[in-house]
């Protein structure tokens, strides 16, 4: 699959609050902007993939999205794999195209958690509500314990990924929270479940995203000279619920960059650039380290040492991240990783050959790995 399919238009929505839209609309203004950026006429799109919304999920989603669309699209299906799921939709609907089942394809999310139901967040997890165990930041204060605990980890290796995620988030007009962090501030910061901080944990945010895929022969036909190889995917996934892990501190995630870095045949030191998925600043950690981008415990000493911010060690999370740009689950660092590789970023790294994507779900359930390319 190597450079067969591109990613051709990309669109988003500013996040934050719209309490006055609904998810179909905000999907729709997104995809709006998707089209036009990848030059086409909607009625060319014959695949639409969307995550399922957190708030309120729908019966048929994919059918009403494409509706809402004014499509008749081959396939409309929506998938929820939390937010794992967007890398995964990108990769069914590549797989479908060279397959030959569609020519072009929508994947799109869209969802109003800020204004609307947040029940997704703050559920009960099964029996062990009755020992306080609420919430998605619960099963991650058990990671993030783990983390401290075992690497004898200090809490500046934490706040710097939520400092530099504010530093970049405050110079994109989209993103939902614009102000900068010091490490001060966020050492300062309230618990929300100890030993998480506020700033340890991402936005819940309305908004918006959109990517257009084809395959690279098609792009070449229509002359898009911007549209960007997908290079490698993988995916993966952790059955089990946080306590039953065997270990909290090795997860899947490993796997899915394994199979998107043998697909892509490039090497972790080739990366120029990485949107990794911020959920939580212990997920960013032990994200980097699954990916074999530093050794196990190092990820934050590194990140402090050689810097992670644009001309750093690794630039990550260049418009904010769910840290900063959007908690939205994960369609956001698709399009940022595209416009770096366009060359079109706001806070652009110099000369970006190749750029990661994480993606994951649940408690690191779900697991779903991207790389790309520059354009042809």
């Amino acid at each position: 699959m190597r450079g067969e399919t591109v990613i051709a238009g990309v669109g988003n929505t500013r996040y934050g609050k719209h309490p006055e839209r609904d998810k179909v609309d905000l999907i729709v203004e997104a995809s709006r902007t998707a089209i036009a950026d990848a030059g086409i006429s909607k009625d060319m799109i014959d695949g639409v993939f969307v995550k399922i919304a957190n708030a309120a999920p729908t019966v048929l989603y994919g059918q009403k999205v494409s509706e809402a669309l004014g499509l008749q699209p081959k396939i409309g299906c929506a998938l929820d794999q939390g937010g794992a799921a967007n890398v995964s939709l990108l990769t069914y609907a590549a797989l479908a195209i060279q397959a030959g089942m569609i020519d072009v394809a929508l994947v799109c999310y869209g969802d109003t958690a800020r204004t609307g139901s947040r029940a997704v967040y703050h559920r009960p997890r099964g029996d062990d509500a009755l020992v306080g165990w609420y919430s998605t930041a619960a099963g991650y204060a058990m990671i993030h314990q783990a983390y401290r605990q075992r690497y004898q980890t200090p809490d500046e290796h934490f706040g710097i990924i939520a400092v530099t995620a504010r530093a970049h988030g405050a110079d994109n007009p989209d993103a939902h929270l614009r102000a900068p962090l010091t490490m001060e501030d966020y050492l300062a910061g309230p618990y929300v479940v100890e030993p998480l901080r506020r700033d340890d944990c991402c936005l819940v945010s309305d908004g918006g995203a959109a990517i257009i895929l084809m395959s690279a022969k098609r792009a070449r036909e229509l002359a898009n000279t911007r549209a960007v190889p997908v290079l490698g995917v993988g995916q993966a996934q952790e059955s089990w619920e946080v306590h039953l892990r065997p270990d909290l501190l090795r997860t899947k995630a490993a796997d899915s960059a394994e199979m998107a870095f043998r697909m892509a045949g490039i090497r972790r030191e080739d990366i120029s650039v990485a949107q990794l998925y911020d959920c939580f600043t212990v997920t960013v950690l032990q994200t980097i380290e699954d990916y074999g981008l530093a050794p196990r415990g190092a990820a934050g000493a590194r990140a402090i040492s050689e810097g992670i911010g644009i001309g750093g060690w690794l630039p990550l999370n260049t418009s904010g991240g769910l840290l900063s740009e959007t908690g939205t689950p994960g369609l956001q660092l698709i399009i940022e990783a595209v416009r770096q590789m366009r060359g079109e970023a706001r806070l652009q790294v110099p000369s970006a050959r190749f750029a990661l994507v994480s993606n994951q779900g649940g408690s690191m359930h779900t697991h779903a790995t991207l790389i790309l390319g520059q354009p042809e």
